[in-house]
């Protein structure tokens, strides 16, 4: 089967031409919800079933998603659920997030912290991270008690890591010469 990304990619590229810049935010929550529906292995198991028809399939994701689904992103469902590429929804969902960025110059992050941020501290830490990518940032936070300390951000292929588990890391290198 060819690879997730190249089946992904013409679904992602006609919803946002389809939808356009300015409705594509709005849309981007929606589509990542029923992404993370059809993730589900069971979900694709029921799908695969010659005796589910594609309606079925349609009104179990779109219930589960629990999100009321635009026109648009309720078509695109239709037609990836008639193809059989029910597969590939999540990385149609990941495409169409990194055509968004694009056209609104924002950057996801993912920040892995020792500890959990709240508010306060995860704004002076995106503003800090801003500065430093040179562009804006849509962070999520994800606590991984191993970094002992420190945060670990990663911004599409760029790492920056602080944490006290690469700092430690770094030494046992550099002990170990």
């Amino acid at each position: 089967m060819a690879e997730l990304a190249t089946i992904a990619r013409p679904y992602a590229e006609a919803l946002f031409k389809a939808v356009g810049a300015d409705d594509a935010k709005a849309l981007a929550g929606q589509l990542e919800a029923v992404g993370q529906v059809a993730g589900n292995a069971q979900l694709r198991q029921f799908a695969d079933s010659p005796k589910v028809t594609a309606a079925q399939v349609f009104d179990l994701v779109a219930s589960v998603a629990k999100v009321t689904l635009s026109p648009k992103v309720a078509n695109l469902l239709s037609v990836v659920i008639e193809n059989g590429r029910l597969v590939a929804l999540p990385e149609v969902a990941a495409q169409f997030r990194a055509l968004v960025n694009a056209s609104t110059g924002v950057s996801d992050a993912i920040v892995y912290s020792a500890f959990a941020l709240d508010a306060a501290q995860l704004a002076e830490v995106v503003a800090t991270l801003e500065k430093r990518f040179g562009r804006k940032l849509n962070a999520t936070v994800v606590v991984d008690e191993s970094l002992i300390g420190g945060i670990r951000v990663v911004v599409g292929d760029e790492v920056l890591d602080t944490s006290v588990k690469a700092r430690l890391e770094q030494m046992k290198v550099a002990l170990a010469n």
